[in-house]
């Protein structure tokens, strides 16, 4: 296992970490994710991620339970949380959601008790809130971190302009800005990592904590058969918009290019697909998520499988991928 810098800070996270969306408190059963977690920091990893509307806290508290149960040394691990939509999601009241400061505060409380932790390496706000001003974001974060109730705090899905705006609030005012960005990022989702943050990964030193590697499993192969394979995440209630996005008929035909040139190397496609995100450089760590441990262990692989990329087979995956972004009017 090695280890990247998260952006410009000095935290070092595993390249590769384990997330619970979907999964835990949900498609999978407790022993399971104890083993995932086991498995995982046994073979170096020392960041997992989590959300507080994950399996509607569910997942945090699943979480909590194997971190106390494990008895690993606090110090050896990071875990995150994530604030903006609540616990109950669309339930959830004016107060129980957003990223204003009231919301903020209680929900880094609440997280803190669902994980059974003293305090949250990483925070992030899980969307934006266009009802909140971002210097009252900023604020709020700044004086979690002043509390010592959160060691870094970021965003995840904003844009880049969003987190320009909040650097140049905590700029003016001498405070604490995002130290990282969650965006989704593989072979068939490229422009936001690769092209609309390429400036301030230089300008603010970005760090990329990345999730869904693997298309939600459209980049394991299983989907591109005669018949679509049952008790995916893709079948999950709620996931309809992720399917319309990543399941076209361009994107399948992607997968199949791709999976060629994964047998020419004798890997799977899974573990091509996860080497490829661990080639960008401006990739801190890739998020695995997994269902089972042997799911888990292949993507392992992943780590040794880099070596295989050479430039000439990143170039044929670049053109059997035939998706470079390209900044308008180029």
């Amino acid at each position: 296992m090695e280890y990247r810098r998260l952006g410009k800070s000095g935290l070092q996270l595993s390249e590769l970490s384990l997330g619970s969306w979907l999964t835990f408190g949900k498609q999978i059963k407790n022993n399971i994710a104890e083993d995932l977690m086991k498995f995982a920091y046994d073979n170096g990893v020392n960041f997992f991620d989590n959300a507080e509307i994950y399996a509607r806290g569910e997942s945090e508290i699943v979480m909590g339970k194997i971190l106390n149960k494990m008895k690993w040394d606090r110090d050896s691990y990071v875990v995150s949380s994530k604030v903006m939509f609540g616990t109950r999601g669309a339930d959830s009241k004016p107060t129980q959601k957003g990223l204003h400061r009231k919301h903020i505060v209680e929900a880094c409380e609440q997280a803190m008790k669902r994980l059974q932790v003293d305090y949250l390496d990483l925070y992030f706000c899980h969307r934006p809130d266009k009802n909140t001003p971002i210097e009252e974001t900023v604020w709020s974060m700044h004086n979690l971190i002043t509390q010592g109730k959160i060691l870094y705090w970021g965003t995840s899905e904003w844009s880049a302009q969003e987190i320009m705006e909040a650097h140049m609030f905590a700029r003016q005012y001498n405070l604490i800005g995002p130290t990282m960005e969650q965006p989704q990022y593989n072979m068939l989702h490229r422009e936001k990592v690769e092209l609309e943050f390429s400036q301030i990964y230089k300008t603010v030193g970005l760090g990329t904590t990345i999730w869904s590697p693997l298309a939600s499993g459209v980049l394991t192969g299983k989907y591109n058969g005669k018949s679509e394979p049952k008790n995916t995440r893709l079948s999950i209630d709620g996931m309809e918009w992720l399917k319309e996005n990543v399941m076209t008929k361009d994107n399948l035909k992607r997968v199949d290019n791709v999976d060629k040139i994964a047998k020419d190397l004798g890997l799977s496609l899974p573990v091509l697909a996860v080497a490829w995100c661990l080639k960008n450089p401006n990739v801190s760590t890739v998020m695995l998520g997994a269902s089972k441990l042997n799911q888990l262990e292949e993507n392992f692989n992943a780590i040794n499988a880099k070596a295989k990329l050479t430039s000439d087979v990143m170039e044929a995956i670049e053109k059997a991928l035939s998706n470079t972004p390209i900044k308008p009017g180029f």
